[in-house]
């Protein structure tokens, strides 16, 4: 649990780097896979599934 919550942060970090300098390849695809991947292995999982689910229920509850 220690080592996929380090692997999270260090991988969270360094997306935000990269989006921040605006430096986006394909390969950084595989960066933002790995990083959902192991976030979904930690015990803030229910949170971002939460959030997730949430916000698409708000969406999918929008009228146009």
């Amino acid at each position: 649990m220690l080592v996929s919550m380090s692997a999270v942060l260090l991988l969270g970090l360094l997306i935000w780097f990269l989006l921040r300098i605006r430096y986006l390849r394909p390969a950084d695809l595989v960066l933002c896979g790995t990083f959902g991947f192991l976030l979904s292995h930690t015990v803030a999982a229910p949170v971002v599934q939460g959030l997730l689910d949430g916000v698409s229920g708000f969406l999918g509850g929008l009228r146009f």
